[in-house]
């Protein structure tokens, strides 16, 4: 793996985090959304990754060039990508009784948003903890590159 290489997995990886951060964003924005232009109530939405690979990638030689250390350059994956944004149809929404309210319906209650605010910090805590794997990574690449200039002087 070139050291190009290695800056493209790490900024894969940060713009992927960032990417997620911005959805979780939105979630603790709309935790309180009882409707929206479709006119239901705001669904909590998730960030789906996948590996960035060569198609010549499988299982099988990756298996292979790790026990014998021989390894083609399209043996290599190439950093995460997003292949979508999903709404959560798994988590119930919440049910708050409240029949003052404009959106409840006819039994009095209002359908509030499946967003939980604890778990969208815990998981702004991870996906910002991740991002920050990502930049040290980057770093130590762009170190060890320096080090290797000076050798050379």
């Amino acid at each position: 793996m070139s050291t190009m290489s290695t800056f493209n997995v790490s900024a894969s990886g940060m713009t992927a985090q960032r990417a997620r951060m911005d959805i979780i964003a939105q979630n603790i924005a709309n935790v309180n959304t009882t409707i929206t232009d479709d006119g239901t109530p705001y669904r909590r939405r998730t960030v789906v990754f996948a590996e960035r690979k060569n198609d010549n990638v499988n299982f099988e030689n990756a298996l292979i060039a790790q026990r014998t250390g021989i390894k083609k350059k399209n043996d290599i994956g190439l950093g995460v990508k997003i292949t979508s944004v999903v709404e959560d149809h798994v988590t119930a929404m919440k049910k708050v009784y409240d029949p003052a309210h404009p959106n409840a319906d006819e039994d009095g209650y209002v359908t509030y948003p499946n967003v939980d605010t604890v778990t969208e910090m815990t998981n702004l805590i991870d996906a910002n903890r991740s991002y920050e794997a990502n930049v040290t990574a980057f770093n130590a690449t762009k170190n060890m590159i320096l080090k290797a200039l000076d050798i050379g002087t």
